[in-house]
């Protein structure tokens, strides 16, 4: 009787750590001011625009217009057998090379080297001018994507529909983090033109909503790694019905002994 006094108390404790998840670990946006320990470890935010800078293998969404109809076709059409101009409908897609160059119809390679999309449509301007002098010219980022990877319910790369999200909007793209997924330290690596960077973002801090790491841009990366209960081999299906159902069965069985 001793044994199986024991293992009521073994598998109580089971179902209490196994099915308990702290809150401060899935509560999201929390003020943590009370906190005495706590230190914001995100700087405010100046801008929220023009943070992406082009990277080899983007696609670029470029038009030019004029009032001639002939001239615009002329700087639009594709260069031959060029395998970096793509066209779809009005719009030409111009992929960056490895070298951070585009080759633009008639003016030549146009380097994009520490752009962002301004920047990038203000050197195309720049190219033109010799050749232009009343046009309009339509410039976009055309492969908007995020790679969603770790405790996401959906994971992989992920469209977006404009050139900017914010990481809540990133996170619920991605299916939302499972409850094993630590959100407190989501990790986010980001391109910048002197090599990757790997920042650490706490999803249920505040704080984050003002700071430069609230927004995903195009080929950045998220990944969220499992809690030690995963690691265990606790899963989703691991539930605190299952438990329950073990207990029951314990009490039946101690009923008929006794």
């Amino acid at each position: 009787m001793k044994v199986l006094s024991k293992l009521s108390y073994i598998l109580f404790a089971a179902a209490m750590f196994s099915s308990c998840i702290p809150q401060k670990e899935i509560v999201l946006l929390q003020d943590k001011s009370d906190d005495k320990n706590y230190e914001n470890p995100y700087q405010p935010l100046d801008n929220i625009t023009d943070k992406y800078f082009l990277q080899p293998n983007d696609y670029l969404f470029i038009n030019v217009s004029t009032p001639d109809p002939k001239i615009s076709e002329f700087f639009n059409q594709a260069q031959g057998n060029n395998n970096n101009v793509q066209r779809n409908q009005n719009f030409f897609y111009y992929q960056i090379d490895d070298s951070m160059n585009i080759d633009f119809p008639y003016v030549g390679k146009i380097n994009m080297t520490n752009c962002n999309v301004k920047m990038g449509k203000e050197r195309v301007q720049e190219a033109l001018k010799p050749f232009l002098k009343e046009y309009s010219l339509t410039f976009k980022l055309a492969s908007n994507t995020f790679t969603a990877l770790g405790e996401f319910r959906k994971q992989g790369v992920i469209t977006m529909q404009k050139e900017q999200v914010t990481i809540f909007e990133a996170v619920a793209m991605a299916g939302g983090v499972t409850p094993f997924g630590k959100q407190r330290k989501m990790k986010l690596v980001r391109q910048l033109p002197d090599g990757p960077v790997t920042y650490q973002i706490d999803l249920t801090d505040k704080n984050v909503v003002n700071s430069e790491y609230y927004y995903v841009y195009p080929n950045d990366l998220l990944y969220v790694r499992p809690m030690k209960a995963k690691q265990l081999g606790i899963g989703e299906s691991f539930s605190i019905g299952i438990i329950t159902t073990a207990l029951a069965l314990y009490l039946t069985l101690q009923t008929i002994i006794n």
